[in-house]
Formats: structure tokens, C-alpha cells, sequence
């Protein structure tokens, strides 16, 4: 819309332009058509065709160009008719303040001279027509002549305006590119924190175990430690393979987050045998690198809460794909949990998902299961 109106703007200009030039040629035409002198009639002509061509724009080129069309109405009425509309546009263009008015005055007198036949007679009757005309002819060009001004004044705010909103999305969009920026790199240290943690609560706890039953079977040769431990060994096996899966974007470089997340699940519900059903709704497309890992990451610690605590039978993932939003939720019908309750992967999810201006809502209760939901603005793929 914008770049239609501009369009229509500049082709306005240019007539306006080029209207002086061809209403002199029409007037100069009509006069020669009704027995006007040529030679004296084409020699004004050019002069004021020259005059608007040569002359600096300004207070001597409207008294000139004013003094033009009086000496060009002596020729004929046409020129009072077409090429007296230069004075009244020029005169308000080029000179300000109560010289506007002069410069519309003198060449509406002249018009009605023109229009009269010559100037007025020395009568009260005569004098007041000549007033009359004149003066309604100032008043309608004062009036049109303000109204435009109000409408390119109107014009020019909406370019500013379109200009301020054009710099502003521009300032917003290098803004979240560099916030992106920090939150990577934060993200990286709130990664190695959430690991080390995660491998105190898991793998360093698992190996604990594991040397505490093979030192009581080796004190007690009885073979149900070396099977306590042989479990033992197998499920921080597990947890290691899901904190090295977990440490960088690898299914993200391998597949979209469409197809990460499904990975995910599947191997999921393969390790712990619990039904998981990922779902997708909208229109699938790319979002920005931070926005899929930290979609991703939710769900991996969605899914490792499940598996810890919830003792679910059934856990369903979905992706939805909105116009200004992507959102992940994770539900399960497990144990539930009081959400007041601080646990440290829950925060970890929270402070990426506030990084990078989202929301993460939680809902459980005894016996209801959990909800995880985590809402991201919809960052297209640079």
C-alpha cells in the first residue's frame, strides 16, 4: 500500500511539473486559433517558457512569471483560461507567509481583467464585480492551496513514520540476533553446570553402587550383589548414553526438529518401555538454531523427569507450529508432583526458555500426572 501511494506521489510531482509547459502551449494554440498576433503571441510564449525553464525558483521568478501572464492575457483570454493556473500554483509554492496571497492576488486580477475584457470601469458597480470575482478567486485558491498542504503534511508523517518503523524492526532484529548470542553463550555454561550435576545425581551414584556390591561380594561371595551390581552397571550405561546424547545439537545437524524430536522419543520409549506418542500440528518450518535446541533440550529433560519420577503408563509430546509461536508440550498420566517444589533440571529448562524471551508453564498434581508446556517466539531460520 505504502509503495503504491509513493508511486502515485511521484507521478504527481512529475505532472505538475510538466503542467506549466503544456498549458502554455494550449493557451498559446487557442489564442492562434482565434486570431491572436503570432508573432507577438509566440514571442511572449517562449519568453515565459523560458522564464519557468531559466529562472531560480523564488520571489522575483513569481513577480516575473506574474508580470508574463498579464502581458500574454493582452493577447487573448485563453491564457487567463490555462496558463494563469501557473501563477496561482507557483505563487503558493515558491513564496511564503502573506507574499503567497500577493502573488495569487495579482494573477487573480489579472484573470478577471482578462475574463472583463480589460480593466474595470471607474464605477461602483464595475469596481465591486472585479472585486467580487477577484476575491473569490483568492479565496478558492487559498482554500484548495491549504488543503493540500494539509494533505502532503500528512503524506510526509506517514513516510517518517514508515521510516521509524522500518529502523525500529531493523534496531529489534540486530537486537535479538545478538540476544540469541548471549543466550548461546550462557546456555553453554548453564549446559555444563546441568551436566556435572547430572552425572553427580546419576553416573557417580551408579558407580558408588556398583563398587559397593562388588566389595560386599567379594566379602560374601554371593553372586545376588554381582546381579545387583551387572543392574547397577546397566542403568548408568543408560544415563550415560542419554547425557552424551544430550551434551550438543547432533540430531538438530542430522534432521529437523521435527524428526530430532521423534528420535528422541523413540529411543525414549525403546530404553524404558513406557508408550510415547509424538505428535505435529501446523505448518512445519525451520526456526532459528536456539529455538530448536532449546526445544529439544526441554523435551530430553521432559522425558528424563518422566522416567525418573512420574512412573507414568503413558507420555504424548507435541509440537505445534502458530504464526508468531512454537510450543512444546509434554504430558504424562504418572505420579504427578507438587510444581512449587524446585528441582534442578526443571530450572535449567526454565532459565532456557526465559532466555530466549519464552515462557514455560507447569501443571501436575498427586495422582493427575504432569504438563510441561514451553512457549517460544517463532524466530525464522536466518
Amino acid at each position: 500500500m505504502v509503495g503504491r501511494l509513493d508511486r502515485w506521489e511521484q507521478l504527481l510531482e512529475r505532472q505538475l511539473a510538466a503542467a506549466p509547459y503544456v498549458l502554455l502551449v494550449i493557451s498559446t494554440v487557442l489564442c492562434l486559433l482565434t486570431g491572436a498576433r503570432p508573432w507577438l503571441t509566440v514571442g511572449l510564449a517562449v519568453l515565459a517558457g523560458g522564464w519557468l525553464w531559466l529562472v531560480p525558483r523564488g520571489a522575483v521568478y513569481v513577480a516575473g512569471l506574474v508580470l508574463l501572464i498579464g502581458a500574454l492575457c493582452t493577447q487573448g483570454v485563453w491564457f487567463a483560461s490555462f496558463f494563469g493556473f501557473t501563477g496561482y500554483l507557483h505563487s503558493w509554492q515558491y513564496l511564503k507567509g502573506k507574499w503567497r496571497f500577493a502573488g495569487v492576488t495579482g494573477t487573480a486580477a489579472i484573470s478577471s481583467a482578462a475574463y472583463s475584457g480589460g480593466l474595470p470601469e471607474p464605477t461602483p458597480f464595475s469596481i465591486l464585480t472585479f472585486l467580487f470575482f477577484t476575491g473569490a478567486i483568492v479565496a478558492g485558491v487559498g482554500l484548495f492551496s491549504f488543503v493540500g498542504e494539509i494533505t502532503a503534511e500528512r503524506s510526509a508523517e506517514r513516510k517518517r513514520m514508515v521510516s521509524q518503523l522500518e529502523q525500529t524492526m531493523r534496531e529489534n532484529a540486530g537486537l535479538h540476533a545478538q540476544l540469541l548470542v548471549q543466550a548461546r553463550e550462557a546456555g553453554v555454561l548453564d549446559e555444563r553446570q546441568r551436566m556435572a550435576a547430572e552425572i553427580h545425581d546419576t553416573l557417580a551414584q551408579g558407580l558408588t553402587g556398583i563398587i559397593t556390591q562388588l566389595q560386599a561380594a567379594r566379602q560374601s561371595q554371593d553372586w545376588h550383589h554381582v546381579d545387583l551390581a551387572v543392574r547397577l552397571a546397566r542403568e548408568s550405561l543408560a544415563e550415560a548414553r542419554r547425557s552424551v546424547n544430550a551434551v550438543g545439537p547432533g540430531q538438530l545437524e542430522a534432521a529437523p526438529l521435527p524428526e530430532a524430536l521423534e528420535e528422541v522419543v523413540d529411543r525414549w520409549n525403546e530404553l524404558h518401555g513406557t508408550p510415547a506418542e509424538f505428535t505435529i500440528t501446523g505448518t512445519v518450518r525451520p526456526m532459528h538454531p536456539e529455538v530448536e535446541e532449546t526445544l529439544l533440550r526441554t523435551a530430553q529433560e521432559a522425558l528424563a523427569n518422566v522416567a525418573k519420577h512420574a512412573n507414568a503408563s503413558r507420555v504424548g509430546l507435541t509440537l505445534s507450529y502458530m504464526e508468531d509461536l512454537v510450543t512444546l508440550d509434554v504430558r504424562d498420566d504418572g505420579v504427578g508432583f507438587d510444581p512449587k517444589l524446585t528441582a534442578f533440571g526443571l530450572t535449567a529448562m526454565r532459565k532456557r526458555v526465559d532466555r530466549l524471551a519464552g515462557t514455560l508453564e507447569i501443571e501436575s498434581e498427586a495422582g493427575a500426572g504432569t504438563a510441561i508446556s514451553a512457549s517460544l517466539p517463532a524466530v525464522a531460520r536466518g
